[in-house]
């Protein structure tokens, strides 16, 4: 199963006021095990930054001036994603941002029920704890030391891992798999204990006489 982790940096918070995607970050999962392949750009988006959002992620307009805009990228980003699962921490922030983009060159949009939001999926898992990408990090001992400020691909990459002990525990069925063709070979050594009676008392065998005269056709009685 091929699932797309994906995390987006914009210049705001609200694409209906303006606000763009300046970023795109992608890791590949298959089978819930990352397998290393990635799709990465900075975007171009053709306004200025706030300084709200540069504190946030450090993307200059003037650096970002020097990349394609979204339409130079979207043909690469969609080939990449295709048609598979996105997994999203917040996804309804990312998703409308991809949309109103795609909108916008009126391209078909992506379906909420395409992406699988791990949000939600932590909070399920740990009703009225911090669910934060950071918060999450520390509860499953992810390294965050790379972490200085927020990067899309950064962290997609970080969120893969915290999408993997979310689903269940990095590569759970791995350890197990070595373990036993560890063992697979071993031989095995039965010992074989002497049986235990079990006579029964002579209140239980009074008790049984009683239960069978009760019964019409007892086959105890053939």
């Amino acid at each position: 199963m091929r699932e797309i982790v994906l995390d987006t940096e914009t210049t705001g918070l609200d694409p209906r006021s303006g606000d763009r995607i300046v970023e795109i970050g992608c890791f590949e999962v298959i089978n819930h095990v990352a397998t290393g392949e990635n799709y990465h750009c900075y975007i171009n988006p053709q306004r200025d930054m706030p300084e709200a959002a540069y504190a946030v992620h450090k993307l200059s307009e003037e650096f970002l001036r020097g990349h394609p805009v979204f339409a130079d990228v979207v043909d690469d980003f969609l080939a990449f994603i295709g048609e598979s699962p996105l997994v999203i921490h917040n996804a309804e922030f990312d998703m409308k941002f991809i949309n109103a983009e795609l909108d916008r060159l009126d391209r078909p949009i992506i379906p909420m029920s395409q992406s699988i939001d791990t949000l939600a999926m932590a909070r399920r898992k740990f009703p009225g704890a911090a669910a934060s990408l950071d918060a999450l990090c520390r509860r499953f001992n992810i390294n965050l030391a790379d972490r200085t400020q927020h990067g899309a691909l950064l962290d997609a990459r970080l969120l893969a891992e915290v999408y993997m002990e979310l689903s269940g525990g990095r590569q759970p069925d791995l350890g197990l798999a070595t373990a036993a063709s560890e063992h697979s070979n071993a031989p095995v050594t039965r010992i074989a204990r002497p049986p235990r009676p079990h006579a029964p008392t002579a209140t239980e065998l009074a008790a049984h006489e009683a239960f069978v005269e009760t019964l019409p056709d007892a086959v105890w009685k053939r």
